[in-house]
């Protein structure tokens, strides 16, 4: 009955024809685009912030591990979601959040408002991410699904790429509160789209079940209460607390041990354990993860790398990365297509030696290094991220039952998120140790933290490999 429902799948792809998937990939790309904009952009108002709201570095820190902490989490209850409330009630509750959270922090004349606000878009944020993997594996057939997630991809990066560049203009023009209204425009189109092309029903064209089973909240909490806890050890960490570092990680450890032996005996797990029993997806989530550390470490290091080392001024840092968000944009579609013509574990095994290989060259950069060849080494990793990017998921999760890919894709997103916030705790603490130890020699504290960030990304490479491809759908319900 709800496949011949007026708002179904198939009544929608009958109404708007062969076109309709890419309707559909371009609806849930435009809320992606949003959410990774406004994870991005508000980094350009801290200073402003921080003088406004007399903020330490240790609260304005918050306003991006806020959003950080919340969206990894939520990542997980997309397919809880999906399920019980369909693709368009969940995609447009999700946006619906993230506008008033831009709308109610640009408005707030209290940061304990805008912090909350944070939090709200990065909730929000982590329900919107996984959704797009979804639709491609459910929508497309095989022949092109890498090049429908390298399509995906291209506008997805053009939002990290942009976002820094326009916030620093609305910034210098109308202030810190214009960068939270940048959203809006966003979200605005994506509820249009939404309700005019996405689906009421559940994935792979189910009907929706608003009394089904309940959302695991007591494994919620356990993932939280470690997540959280090995956040705030890594910071201890480089705080030099050892004592509240240990702790910190023991109680991350007896979380983590207790969650996998609830979620194991639950019938409607959070996060389904038994997806690791199939070797391409176990793979696939460890490269997510490290894969994750290396790209989000780098991500923070090369920016301070240039203005401490190299002493730029951060308007040369930034025309310096520009070139390489525009390769990177440009790849994205190349590295899809690939994923459609060539076994997927190739391509990125290609794509993270490209990355290591980015970072070995920066071993080599110092003052008397011209700004055109630091472009260079920076594209080419970029490349590296171009054919990695639409590929992972696609490895991963080709082998998957169609039951199976909602908590497919909300695990490795989940697993590649919290590798990039270990990632940066990882790269700030050792940076700051050999910026401690290497007194007077800076840039040799740089190539050390370049090379541990490079010796991460290759050991990516060994599970890269590993994925294979899938000989036969998994479903380990079976």
């Amino acid at each position: 009955m709800a496949e011949h429902a007026p708002h179904s799948r198939a009544a929608l792809a009958a109404r708007y024809g062969r076109r309709y998937r890419w309707w559909v990939l371009m609806t849930v790309m435009i809320g992606t685009m949003a959410s990774i904009m406004a994870s991005t952009i508000v980094n350009v108002a801290v200073p402003d912030m921080s003088r406004q709201f007399t903020l330490g570095q240790d609260r304005a820190q918050w306003l991006s591990a806020g959003f950080m902490a919340a969206m990894t989490l939520s990542m997980l209850t997309t397919p809880w979601l999906l399920d019980r409330y369909g693709y368009r009630h969940t995609y447009a509750g999700a946006v619906l959040l993230l506008m008033v959270g831009g709308i109610c922090g640009g408005s707030s004349p209290w940061f304990s408002l805008i912090l909350a606000m944070r939090v709200a878009e990065g909730l929000a944020a982590g329900v919107l991410q996984p959704i797009p993997a979804i639709v491609v594996m459910h929508a497309f057939a095989r022949g092109e699904q890498g090049r429908a997630m390298g399509i995906f991809g291209f506008g997805v990066v053009l939002a990290p790429a942009i976002g820094p560049s326009v916030g620093g203009v609305l910034v210098e023009w109308w202030g810190w509160r214009s960068i939270f209204f940048v959203v809006v425009p966003f979200c605005l189109v994506a509820l249009m789209l939404a309700r005019r092309f996405l689906p009421v029903g559940a994935p792979g064209g189910r009907a929706v079940d608003p009394d089904g089973a309940r959302i695991d909240g007591v494994g919620l909490a356990l993932i939280a209460a470690a997540v959280l806890a090995l956040l705030n050890a890594m910071v201890s960490v480089q705080s030099g607390e050892a004592a509240t570092a240990s702790t910190l990680f023991a109680a991350c450890g007896l979380a983590v041990g207790a969650f996998v032996a609830l979620e194991r005996r639950r019938e409607h797990p959070l996060m389904r354990l038994d997806l690791f029993a199939h070797r391409p997806f176990a793979m696939g989530g460890c490269v997510a993860f490290i894969y994750g550390m290396g790209l989000f470490g780098s991500t923070y290091l090369v920016p301070v790398f240039m203005q401490i080392a190299l002493r730029l001024p951060p308007s040369q840092a930034g025309a310096v990365l520009l070139p390489a968000g525009i390769v990177l944009a440009v790849t994205m579609p190349l590295g899809g297509r690939l994923a459609d013509r060539f076994p997927v574990n190739r391509i990125v095994v290609i794509g993270l030696g490209l990355l290591a290989l980015s970072f070995a060259l920066m071993l080599g950069v110092d003052g008397a290094t011209s700004l055109a060849v630091i472009a260079l080494w920076a594209s080419i990793g970029r490349v590296g991220l171009g054919f990695v990017m639409p590929s992972l998921n696609l490895g991963a999760m080709r082998g998957l039952a169609n039951a199976a890919i909602s908590h497919g894709s909300s695990t490795i997103n989940f697993l590649r998120q919290l590798g990039g916030a270990v990632g940066v705790s990882l790269v700030g603490s050792v940076l700051e140790w050999r910026l401690r130890t290497e007194t007077g020699a800076p840039l040799r504290a740089f190539h050390e933290t370049f090379a541990l960030v490079g010796a991460i990304t290759a050991v990516a490479m060994i599970a890269a490999w590993r994925i294979g491809a899938a000989r036969a759908p998994f479903d380990a319900s079976k």
